[in-house]
């Protein structure tokens, strides 16, 4: 029996609903038997590596069941649901999705260990909306039926929300009110191109429509195209979040509980990205191609804009959060380059910035959780107390810059180098996004960890405890791997890339250039 239930075979048509709907079940359980605050931890711990596990069999055998053409995904499930209107139960992955999984089921069980101690109150409800939200989360990678989509999109705000608002801080209710409005109202816009879309095929499926839109089976006319580009486009943006919409994010993530903007920022960010290269380039080329002058522009911007402005921030989580406008937009420069480099860099990027700032507010949070402050006047030559976090935390930041050899160099290499093929001007304003960054991560190091100890109680500061440790270590192993062997990563990627920008013209694929990285 145990046999049969190991057998990849067995279990590859059910492996993307179970890895989506375990945390939810696991969730429900909780809700049910724990009585505890220990139950309820250890129960959403166990939780969450189950899903975990469950998720790593994607990509041990993607290779097995890896997609021959872009009409077909791994592990694809397409069941009818809703017979009116015609909604399916249609999800699978390919080599973008898959690691975006991977990503979300990577984070959970660390950010159920950063609020071992850190939650005190509502300890169920707690561990209950964090598994909710990685089923939603899960949910939006996997999902192949727009309806399905939508339906996920939507369902990854009411657990965050609830997260900022009742386990965040002073102006918690504010940030998350901010969140949910801005993120509503724009997933409208994408509401009414899905409707749209359906009303004129009859279907939600999203690979039945990339078909019909390529092959002329269903033409939209006048102006449509754009409208419904733009309608998709403006939901992403403001996840992504994208200059000028990027204002509910400091907010939400300076309120948010460390496991809140964990998630915030190491998945619920990429999943606009993931929308723009899904569904903007893969439903909507010709718009792509030709919006893609502003769009670029807009990056640029918070490339450039998100930098400066990290680097004068008083506050250290809000420095991280403005780091991560600037981080995205190079995400968002490598998709609209229409480059093989570019978007196999922006997708690499996606999965880099989840664990380099994922582990940046995981340390964020353990310092706040000895002094209850993120005002980064409040410490200084914390390395002499707290040697081993110092440490950990030096990695980390050196990830975050994009030093060679670590995780953050090999996403930005690419994008830049897709940047630089495009438009040579792109690239010269995006380097200088790598250079603000140094500048205000390494600025953030020395004056948190160096210098004389100003604030008596920083000299009695406990360094990381073995929990700690085991959170932060293997996003450290992580961050090294990634960077010196990225063509383990990267092969999945550039094959579904190419797929994705086969509409865009011929390109160059980049696996070969990645295994001549790893050589040399």
């Amino acid at each position: 029996m145990i046999e049969t239930l190991l057998d990849h075979t067995v279990l590859n048509p059910w492996v993307l609903s179970l890895t989506a709907f375990v945390p939810a079940g696991g969730a429900l359980l909780i809700a049910l038997l724990a009585r505890r605050d220990r139950d309820v931890r250890w129960a959403a711990m166990a939780v969450s590596v189950l899903t975990l596990l469950l998720s790593l069999h994607l990509p041990a055998h993607y290779a097995e069941v890896a997609p021959t053409n872009s009409g077909v995904y791994a592990y694809e499930l397409n069941v009818p649901w809703i017979t009116s209107p015609n909604i399916h139960y249609h999800i699978g992955v390919d080599g973008i999705s898959m690691w975006l999984v991977v990503l979300t089921t990577f984070l959970v069980p660390f950010c159920v260990l950063a609020s071992w101690k850190s939650i005190h109150d509502r300890v169920k409800e707690f561990f209950i909306l964090l598994l909710l939200l990685e089923t939603a989360m899960i949910g939006v990678f996997i999902s192949l039926d727009l309806f399905l989509f939508y339906f996920f999109w939507e369902a990854t705000l009411i657990p965050m929300a609830l997260i900022i608002g009742i386990f965040g801080h002073e102006r918690r209710v504010y940030a998350a009110v901010k969140f949910f409005l801005y993120t509503m109202i724009a997933s409208v816009f994408m509401l009414a191109a899905i409707i749209w879309l359906y009303v004129q095929s009859g279907t939600f499926d999203f690979v039945e429509l990339q078909q019909k839109l390529a092959s002329g089976a269903l033409v939209l006319p006048g102006s449509a195209s754009l409208w419904l580009f733009l309608g998709f486009f403006v939901a992403f943006a403001v996840k992504v979040p994208l200059f000028p919409l990027h204002t509910w994010l400091p907010d939400a993530h300076v309120e948010a509980p460390t496991a809140g903007s964990v998630l915030l920022a190491g998945v619920m960010l990429k999943m606009g990205t993931y929308g723009l290269v899904r569904f903007n380039l893969g439903l909507f080329p010709e718009e792509a191609r030709r919006n893609a002058p502003w769009i670029v522009t807009l990056a640029l911007i918070g490339i450039i804009y998100g930098a400066l402005v990290a680097l004068v921030q008083p506050n250290m989580k809000k420095l991280v959060a403005y780091s991560s406008v600037s981080h995205l937009g190079f995400v968002v420069l490598g998709t609209f380059s229409f480059t093989q480099a570019g978007l196999d860099g922006a997708v690499y990027q996606m999965l880099n910035h989840g664990i380099s700032t994922g582990a940046l507010f995981l340390l964020l949070g353990m310092l706040y959780d000895r002094r209850h402050t993120y005002e980064i006047k409040q410490y200084g030559g914390l390395a002499t107390p707290m040697p081993v976090y110092a440490t950990l935390f030096l990695l980390i930041t050196l990830s975050s810059i994009g030093l060679p050899l670590m995780n953050g160099f090999v996403g930005e290499f690419l994008v830049l180098s897709g940047a630089f093929q495009a438009h040579a001007l792109w690239g010269i304003l995006a380097a200088t996004g790598v250079i603000w960054s140094a500048f205000y991560m390494l600025w953030l190091y020395q004056r948190t960890f160096y210098g004389t100890i100003t604030v008596p109680v920083n000299a009695t500061l406990r360094d990381a405890d073995m929990r700690e440790r085991s959170v932060l270590v293997p996003m450290v192993v992580l961050a090294l791997l990634m960077g010196v062997f990225p063509a383990f990563w990267m092969k999945p990627i550039d094959a579904s890339a190419g797929m994705i920008l086969k509409a865009h013209g011929p390109q160059v694929a980049m696996v070969q250039v990645m295994k001549d990285m790893v050589h040399k």
